[in-house]
């Protein structure tokens, strides 16, 4: 996979891909009309078939009503995922947060254009501009905040939304509030303290009382760290085509990336979207006119608004969305307001195999009486994980050639200089180097994302786990063969 780059967190990091043009279209085969069960059914189990996908849910709408709601596979612990299996949905948490901003908002508890300090005082940053610092700003993510000023995912992680702001007080910005936008999730873990400040309820709490409850959102919730997912919500990583359950590393991600929810919520919540505030069943949650705000771009990018990416299909038809990461586990979200569709997919794999993604982008294509592209006939992360086997099994014959010829290199050199030696061991540092700088590295291609070791080792397992080989059949045989050097050295001369 390129590095486009990752949620590096339990937090979440990626706004929505679904601004992006839906995939090709497949040439041959009749074009549906919209999604039917069936059709979804169909594409979902050969998807999963071809890439290995353990488990996904899928939920469709179409103005108030239900297409469909279905569960796909396994869990990580071996248990079936229904159409009610509590599932990670990561950033898709940010239009949560934006929801329970705006419901203040229209209470007159917080004002969407006053600076943030005036209703959190205690929101304190080392850097004075901070006090500029507005609420609509936290929501488009145009505060200023960014990974090259705070790196949030790589310091130690706080353990709830009190202490995620209490550890800004010695943070800088990265730009003057409202003039650059960089997508950071401790802006919405910000207001997602502001939102338990100004209603005098826990995060969680206002939630189930004034979001989850009215929909009727009964799987739903939301949670402080990794620590917190429940077993449903943990996810996978793939190796040579084998899905492994492995835990999430650790992060904070209430606000940001800490909702949990099935697909016959999120259906709950897509209806809602979709009447412009008002859920199954009339109950309002929501103005429109919040809604629309909502949906509004901030200027400084027009492809982000308040917790929501604004974007177009292939066939130009608009769309609102967001897209969520996890180390082990993906969601997207799609609203088609021409035809009133919505879709929420949420997959038990990590962001490294975008299969959250390709499941919605097909959605969106039946949703346009379109072909969706047939799965892969070979999973890209299979032949990725293929060459890196193959790499380990070459990096094993030299090394194991090499320390067959340790003696004859040594004696060879017993007699020369001591810094010629030392030269040709030199390159076998640079497997170590690597692996020692291996999250600057990353940082450098995406542009000052912060990530950390173990981050890249989740997005890159088969190339860590070659690359971490090589750091240790580099280290062997430079002791090996410095051991027979200096022995070769100590021994007497002939004769």
């Amino acid at each position: 996979m390129t590095p486009s780059f990752p949620p590096a967190s339990f937090a979440g990091a990626r706004p929505a891909s679904l601004s992006r043009p839906s995939p090709p279209v497949a040439a041959a085969g009749h074009a549906p009309r919209g999604i039917d069960p069936a059709s979804v059914d169909r594409f979902v189990n050969a998807y999963r078939e071809a890439t290995g996908l353990p488990g996904v849910a899928v939920a469709v709408t179409r103005g108030n009503e239900v297409v469909h709601v279905a569960g796909y596979g396994h869990t990580a612990s071996g248990a079936p995922v229904t159409a009610d299996t509590p599932m990670a949905i990561a950033s898709l948490s940010k239009s949560f947060t934006s929801l329970a901003v705006m419901q203040l908002v229209e209470k007159g508890a917080v004002g969407l254009d006053e600076p943030v300090r005036a209703r959190l005082p205690e929101f304190v940053m080392a850097d004075p501009r901070a006090a500029r610092i507005t609420v609509r700003q936290l929501l488009d993510q145009t505060s200023g905040m960014a990974d090259e000023a705070f790196p949030e995912r790589s310091l130690p992680q706080p353990g709830s939304l009190r202490e995620a702001v209490a550890r800004l007080r010695g943070a800088r910005l990265a730009a003057d509030p409202g003039t650059r936008w960089s997508y950071h999730n401790t802006n919405s873990q910000v207001a997602a303290r502001l939102v338990e400040v100004a209603s005098g309820m826990p995060f969680a709490g206002y939630l189930r009382a004034n979001v989850f409850g009215p929909l009727g959102m009964r799987n739903s919730t939301t949670i402080d760290t990794e620590r917190d997912l429940p077993p449903s919500a943990r996810g996978h990583l793939h190796l040579l085509g084998a899905a492994l359950a492995l835990p999430e590393p650790p992060g904070f991600g209430n606000g940001s990336g800490g909702v949990v929810s099935s697909a016959r919520d999120m259906a709950q919540w897509l209806i809602m979207q979709n009447g412009r505030g008002t859920g199954p069943g009339g109950v309002r949650v929501v103005s429109a006119a919040s809604v629309a705000e909502m949906r509004t771009p901030s200027g400084i990018e027009d492809s982000y608004a308040l917790g929501w990416s604004i974007g177009t299909t292939r066939k130009g038809s608009p769309t609102v969305g967001h897209g969520g990461d996890l180390l082990t586990a993906t969601a997207e979200q799609v609203l088609l307001p021409r035809s009133g569709y919505g879709i929420a997919v949420m997959a038990n794999t990590g962001t490294a195999y975008a299969d959250s993604d390709a499941v919605a982008d097909a959605l969106v294509a039946m949703a346009e009486g379109e072909e969706p592209e047939a799965p892969p006939s070979v999973s890209p992360a299979l032949v990725i994980d293929l060459a890196m086997t193959l790499a380990a099994a070459v990096t094993l014959l030299l090394a194991g050639r090499g320390l067959a010829r340790s003696r004859r290199w040594a004696a060879r050199r017993a007699g020369r200089p001591a810094w010629r030696a030392a030269a040709r061991l030199l390159p076998y540092a640079l497997p170590g180097l690597l692996c020692l700088t291996i999250a600057d590295v990353f940082g450098l291609l995406a542009r000052g994302k912060d990530t950390t070791w173990l981050h890249v080792a989740y997005l890159y397992l088969s190339f860590m786990i070659w690359l971490v080989l090589a750091t240790g059949a580099c280290a062997i045989l430079v002791l090996v063969r410095i051991g027979h050097l200096v022995r070769a050295r100590r021994a007497p001369a002939p004769g």
